[in-house]
């Protein structure tokens, strides 16, 4: 079989639908569309979320709640997840993320005081709770903070 040799299978194209071209036609007069109503108009139609007049369904749903733009979004990690690290080691929000232990995006990083710490670590994070940071001193390390401070998202 060559590229010459190939066709359309029968019926598989039509010749185009030209209404409105003579009673001869069958699609003469109305053209299909039949007698008076919104569709027989030419540019009638509605868009697509239009329900027929009755209370459309994004009105009908109950709005709850409301999303500051300039709320600041952290990443919140408990001193029982920094065990994983190395003792000495410096954890910051990079190294975090790389362990998998702080997906996705948001403003900062905030260590909260849930679990126990056994490691020696220094840890660099936007924003500490009072016990997470008693916790990691108490366990010989140090809490600091970045240079930036954090900037909300607009």
């Amino acid at each position: 079989m060559k590229l010459h040799d190939l066709h359309n299978a029968p019926g598989a194209r039509h010749r185009r639908k030209r209404v409105g071209r003579g009673e001869a036609s069958g699609w003469g007069r109305t053209a299909g569309r039949g007698n008076k109503g919104q569709h027989s108009r030419a540019g009638s139609g509605f868009r697509p979320t239009f329900e027929g007049g009755q209370m459309p369904l994004i009105r009908r749903l109950p709005k709850r709640g409301f999303n500051h733009p300039s709320k600041t979004l952290y990443h919140v990690v408990n001193v029982a997840a920094l065990n994983v690290f190395d003792d000495g080691a410096e954890v910051t929000p990079e190294t975090l993320a790389a362990r998998g232990l702080a997906k996705g995006r948001a403003d900062g990083l905030k260590v909260l005081g849930a679990g126990e710490l056994k490691k020696k670590l220094t840890v660099r994070a936007h924003a500490f709770s009072a016990s997470a940071r008693a916790k990691i001193e108490a366990a010989g390390g140090r809490c600091e903070a970045p240079a930036a401070s954090v900037q909300p998202s607009a």
